[in-house]
Parts: C-alpha cells; sequence; structure tokens
C-alpha cells in the first residue's frame, strides 16, 4: 500500500498545477484585457478623442480618453410645488438610468452640500454636443429646475475609484 501512495502523490502535484495563461485559456469565466493599441484604435473609430503615455514608475502604456461632465447647477425655476418636484426628481433618476443602460453615463451623483451646482453626470460620448445633448433631455433640466454646464475632462481607460 505505501508504495502506491508515494507513486499517487506525484500524479495528484503534477496533475493539478496550472500556470495562468492555462488557466485563462481553458476557463471562459477569465476575460482577456484588449490591447492599449486594439482599444485606442476601437475609440477612435467611434470618434472618441484619446491619447496615451508611458507611466514612468510601471512602464505600462496608459490610454486617456476625453470624456464629457456635465454640472448641474441650479435652474432658474425652483417653484414647483412639492408634488411636481418629487414627479421631475423621479424622472430625473429614471433619465439618468436610462443613461447607465445605454452605455452613454458612467458616473453621476450629488454634492453634499446646497451649493450652486447640484451634482455631475460624466458622459462616456464622443463629443461635447452629444454630451449637451444627452444632458438637456433631463426632465428636471426641461423644467428649469437645473441648468447645465458641459466641459470635457480626460481620465485614464480601465481606472477605479477607490
Amino acid at each position: 500500500m505505501r508504495p502506491l501512495i508515494f507513486l499517487l502523490i506525484p500524479f495528484f502535484v503534477f496533475s493539478c498545477k496550472q500556470t495562468t495563461n492555462e488557466t485563462s485559456e481553458k476557463d471562459p469565466s477569465v476575460e482577456k484585457l484588449p490591447s492599449v493599441s486594439s482599444l485606442k484604435k476601437e475609440l477612435t473609430e467611434k470618434g472618441f478623442s484619446t491619447f496615451d503615455y508611458i507611466d514612468e514608475a510601471t512602464q505600462d502604456t496608459v490610454l486617456m480618453q476625453q470624456y464629457f461632465i456635465a454640472f448641474l447647477k441650479r435652474g432658474k425655476n425652483r417653484t414647483q410645488s412639492k408634488e411636481i418636484a418629487d414627479s421631475l426628481q423621479k424622472l430625473h433618476m429614471e433619465h439618468l438610468g436610462r443613461m447607465y443602460e445605454e452605455g452613454f453615463a458612467d458616473i453621476s451623483g450629488p454634492f453634499g452640500d446646497n451649493g450652486e451646482i447640484r451634482g455631475i453626470t460624466i458622459y462616456n460620448v464622443p463629443t461635447l454636443h452629444i454630451a449637451d445633448s444627452l444632458a438637456n433631455l433631463d426632465p428636471m433640466v426641461k423644467a428649469g429646475r437645473l441648468k447645465i454646464e458641459v466641459h470635457p475632462w480626460w481620465a485614464a481607460k480601465g481606472f477605479m475609484l477607490r
């Protein structure tokens, strides 16, 4: 019995060992990331502005993409009743939900103070004109409770908030 165990141990050790490349090739749930050059080409073909640079610390190529930040500012018409304001807020949230679902917006949210700028939405679209048009479709903007100010903004692809 003992010689059998010594023969089986190496079999189990070597049969279970896989490298990272073997795992990703055999496991379809492991997603392969596109190369920077293929992602840059795809974005450029869709009309997005991009540039890349080499990170001196890591020697990685970082791809930058132009996004558009819409500042949602206090509008001139804020005299609606509570019921109408609540209804507009619900429609506003539905609008933002559609922007996420359709891939036009990546992040949005209100500011924590009661200042002139009420919140932001970051649009992932190729042009300022598209971002401005989408932001102005917001029911809160149409009703005058909010007004929009859009600015181009650059961010690295693939980096996450922490």
